[in-house]
């Protein structure tokens, strides 16, 4: 329990992870909870920060089974990190698993350069606790969407459910649907892309379709045409990092809105996009404990489902 005087705010209290057994106290404070290494820091300063009920040095090593408590400030005064993510949805929760409805502007987890909020920090702030196997800084996840890309994606809970969903993510054992407007008309209007991608030679960022890359497929099929795009359902049998993005120009029909991998921007001011209009419908794969066949459903964000309208009023007008 936390002794008199602490800072008063929000509590997350959790062993210390295996994965985190030698960490320097801020250094896994940053991790654990997707903060800035500074943020972190000042935590640990400000006294908000217990170890076995002892308040730490920042220096201090963690270790296996120690007990972690952190004392947040008022929701008003968090670091963006920390704060519950606005949009971010609770699509299912169980023991095994948890399944969010991502928004767009939030990353998976924490990387490099990457100050916004993340769903591992959107979840660590609501309360959820998390498989602790994988890198530290993204612990339980077992797969991700880019920052511009809305929609579902299931974290793992317990170490099982980590190991059992990343085999069936390596094995293509997992149903995941996209939904992606597109520029122009796909010919043939139900395909395969079958292209190998790898980062791009030139430009920091961006992924292309390069001999010698890794192997990527795509399938997909027109559900609605207009008369400047192509409203399209994906399905991937493999998950490189851009991949409908990167295969979907690669045809020259770019998902709408998509400036970095060329997509126009007149269109996209027009239907009022700051993103690329690509969302993450339907996602299934066997529940890691049951083994039952268990399916998720999401609807397009306001900003997709605006464009989409915007477009096909469009096309009615250009009848």
């Amino acid at each position: 329990m936390p002794s008199a005087g602490l800072p008063s705010g929000d509590v997350r209290s959790l062993p210390v992870p295996d994965g985190l057994a030698g960490q320097r106290v801020d250094v896994a404070l940053a991790r654990l909870l997707g903060l800035s290494r500074a943020r972190a820091v000042d935590l640990v300063a400000d006294g908000r920060v217990l170890v076995d009920g002892v308040v730490p040095a920042k220096s201090e090593r963690l270790v296996p089974g120690a007990w972690l408590q952190v004392h947040l400030p008022a929701p008003d005064h968090l670091a963006p990190a920390l704060t519950l993510v606005a949009g971010l949805r609770v699509v299912h929760d169980d023991d095994e698993i948890v399944v969010v409805d991502k928004p767009v502007g939030v990353a998976a987890h924490p990387s490099p350069g990457w100050t916004g909020p993340t769903v591992v920090g959107g979840l660590a702030a609501a309360g959820y606790r998390v498989a602790t196997s994988g890198p530290p800084e993204r612990a339980g996840v077992v797969h991700r969407l880019d920052v511009g890309t809305s929609g579902l994606m299931v974290v793992a809970k317990s170490e099982r459910a980590y190991t059992v969903l990343k085999q069936a993510f390596r094995t293509r054992e997992v149903d995941k649907r996209y939904h992606a407007l597109a520029q122009g008309h796909p010919d043939p209007s139900r395909g395969t892309i079958d292209a190998p991608i790898d980062r791009h030679p030139v430009h920091d960022f961006r992924f292309a379709v390069r001999a010698g890359g890794k192997p990527s497929v795509t399938h997909y099929a027109t559900l609605e045409a207009f008369w400047s795009a192509s409203l399209l359902e994906v399905r991937l049998e493999t998950g490189r990092t851009h991949q409908i993005r990167v295969h979907l120009s690669a045809v020259h029909h770019p998902c709408v809105g998509d400036l970095l991998y060329g997509a126009d921007p007149q269109l996209a001011a027009r239907l009022g996009l700051t993103r690329q209009w690509l969302h993450a419908v339907r996602l299934g794969f066997a529940h890691p404990a049951s083994g039952q066949w268990v399916q998720f459903a999401s609807e397009y964000p306001e900003d997709l489902s605006g464009a989409l309208a915007t477009v096909r009023a469009m096309t009615e007008g250009a009848r």
